[in-house]
């Protein structure tokens, strides 16, 4: 089914100082709402208008966990690069390179699991 488009040719004017119209553009960016038309209308005729709300502390952990992702992203990348190249060897002394390269990335690799670990359990204390 469509949904009649409502046509809407009465228009209002309403004079406003600089200071309330920043006030009024400040509350609508903190709406769902697609306009400023849409938000006025909104309170004009008292309907609900819905605001967004954001929780500083889970942006916060979604930024830190999007960081570790790549970082952690990255190190899986080596390691395929290090088993592909591990594949193709054919002398001894590469191998031991190779073994030397491996434990490197291993201790990154642990330490950044440490570090989500220790994230997650923040966000757990501050969250209970």
């Amino acid at each position: 089914m469509k949904t009649k488009k409502i046509t809407r040719n009465k228009w209002l004017t309403v004079r406003m100082s600089d200071e309330e119209e920043n006030k009024l553009h400040q509350l609508y960016e903190k709406t769902t709402c697609n306009s400023i038309s849409e938000y006025t209308r909104d309170v004009l005729l008292k309907q609900p208008v819905y605001i967004l709300y954001r929780n500083q502390s889970a942006d916060d952990f979604l930024l830190e966990m999007i960081e570790l992702k790549k970082e952690l992203n990255a190190i899986g990348n080596n390691f395929n690069q290090v088993v592909h190249k591990l594949h193709i060897l054919d002398h001894d002394q590469e191998i031991k390179v190779w073994a030397a390269q491996n434990e490197f990335h291993k201790k990154i690799f642990f330490e950044k699991i440490d570090e989500i670990k220790e994230k997650l359990n923040q966000i757990y204390e501050l969250w209970s």
